[in-house]
């Protein structure tokens, strides 16, 4: 079926109203959303003072206890109500014990809550359906993420399910001003999506922005749920830098609503989306403050520079190698002490490969298997690499040292981005010297600096410059020196404190 016929089915069904008679609903649903095919959708048919009632639900969604109390409620009617057809609905209404209950006109928004988990209820000689949420959906509990750990700090993280991902932000910000808005996207898999901001805080222009850009997507499903939000609302073209940063920490996200920004959640994802963002905000990790401003300073700083190392000590090492006369005197020692049958920068090219292998390997292996994997290759194959001539020493160390600076990257994008990008500063630097390093390095800042995410400048405050920011870039300060939220992201509010 094409887009424009899928298009014409949608238009169609948003206009279906609810029919007053009991029949033709059935029909509706057994034609519509598989009832009686479908084994998970659940269906029954009850006589209430006279008056037939169907209850629809899918069984893996709901909670069996709620749907056996509501029936009984409903069945209990029978006994203690005299019949009164022109109020069966009103007395069903009140029988329904439970906090969220409520009326729908049409077919489509029925089906689409059963299957989101409520049960749905119609009345005979009613065009009106009741919903009652009693979802209860399959997951796990929140656990500290695995890519977000803390020395000190929370143990709780986002989960799969998006009800409980809004509470656990709740519970951090008990403000009455905080908006948690949903919206269902994607023609068939109505997949829930939540923008969450604090309305006296966050930039009206950029939550308008967020909502046109949601509600203009245009696709049949987000199995990839929050990655496909992303590509939507934000134009990463062949630019590889991360233009949202995503967190499962809760309190990672509570503190960057609090400076302004707004977050997108996406049900079936742990991960939340963050915006607008900057390159600076992919190198913030929680632990820095879990810790006093000087030990927060001090773990930022070795961070940059392990970062830098990803990124340049490689092409910086092999310039070297290329013209011995660069060093000084003091400095030989780091150079190659071996010759080789093969060039250093395919030695290191490879190594640089390798490791990305390994990185791999990893992911794919199963966990008691992965650290003696990582063994193997570490003992076993780098020495053999070294014995049989393919590698010199030296390689090995500056590429391990290299790939240590990338696993220091908090973001997993950004640390994949800055591999890319090293990989060809490498090839440049081994094809022109001198001038190929310094076009590298001049085209990585002239990227990062062209690079703008949802109309925000990617190298703030370095670009534009801002003092303030910078120093707070620098150094980490505590939390009753920080009185102004960052300008960066337009807050409605700047002060944070009185």
């Amino acid at each position: 079926m094409g887009n424009s016929e899928l298009r014409e089915r949608k238009e169609k069904n948003e206009k279906q109203p609810i029919s007053s008679d009991i029949k033709t609903v059935e029909a509706y649903m057994k034609e519509n959303a598989g009832v009686g095919v479908s084994f998970d959708l659940g269906f029954r048919k009850l006589q209430i003072l006279g008056t037939e009632i169907d209850i629809y639900y899918l069984t893996g969604m709901v909670d069996t206890s709620y749907v056996i109390q509501i029936i009984e409620n409903l069945v209990k009617i029978n006994d203690v109500e005299k019949p009164d057809p022109s109020k069966i609905d009103d007395i069903i209404q009140n029988r329904l014990v439970h906090m969220q209950v409520e009326k729908i006109d049409y077919m489509n928004k029925a089906i689409t809550q059963m299957l989101s988990g409520l049960i749905v209820v119609f009345i005979d000689g009613f065009d009106k359906a009741i919903t009652i949420d009693t979802r209860h959906y399959p997951g796990r509990s929140p656990k500290e993420p695995d890519t977000e750990k803390v020395v000190r700090g929370s143990r709780d993280g986002y989960t799969e399910n998006i009800i409980e991902n809004t509470a656990l932000t709740r519970r951090r910000i008990r403000d009455e001003r905080l908006r948690h808005e949903i919206f269902q996207v994607g023609e068939r898999s109505k997949t829930d999506i939540c923008i969450s901001y604090i309305k006296d805080v966050a930039d009206p222009g950029l939550i308008k922005l967020i909502k046109e850009e949601i509600q203009n997507i245009d696709i049949d499903g987000l199995s990839m749920a929050d990655k496909t939000v992303e590509e939507y609302i934000v134009s990463q073209g062949k630019n590889p830098f991360p233009l949202v940063r995503y967190t499962e920490r809760p309190d990672v996200a509570s503190a960057h609503l609090f400076e302004g920004h707004v977050l997108i959640m996406v049900d079936t994802s742990p991960s939340m989306i963050i915006t607008p963002t900057t390159y600076f905000h992919h190198v913030q990790h929680a632990e820095e403050f879990r810790q006093a401003p000087i030990v927060g300073s001090f773990v930022r700083w070795v961070r940059y520079l392990g970062i830098f190392m990803s990124v340049f000590l490689l092409p910086l090492w092999l310039i070297m190698v290329m013209d011995p006369t660069l060093l000084p005197q003091n400095l030989q020692f780091i150079g190659p002490q071996e010759e080789s049958n093969i060039p250093v920068v395919f030695q290191l090219l490879i190594a640089d490969l390798g490791i990305e292998f390994l990185r791999i390997a990893a992911i794919h292996t199963p966990t008691p298997l992965s650290t003696a994997m990582g063994l193997i290759a570490a003992v076993l194959i780098g020495q053999i690499a070294i014995d049989v001539g393919l590698f010199i020493p030296e390689v090995i160390l500056y590429v391990a040292i290299s790939a240590i600076g990338a696993f220091s990257t908090p973001s997993y994008e950004l640390s994949v981005a800055n591999k890319i990008c090293r990989l060809i500063m490498l090839v440049i630097t081994a094809v022109f010297g001198v001038k190929g390093l310094m076009i590298g390095f001049t085209v990585y800042i002239l990227l990062l600096t062209r690079t703008n995410s949802l109309n925000t400048p990617y190298l703030w405050p370095l670009l534009p410059f801002n003092f303030g920011a910078s120093m707070q870039l620098l150094f980490r300060v505590s939390v009753p020196l920080s009185k102004k939220r960052p300008s960066i992201v337009n807050p409605q509010n700047r002060h944070r404190q009185s």
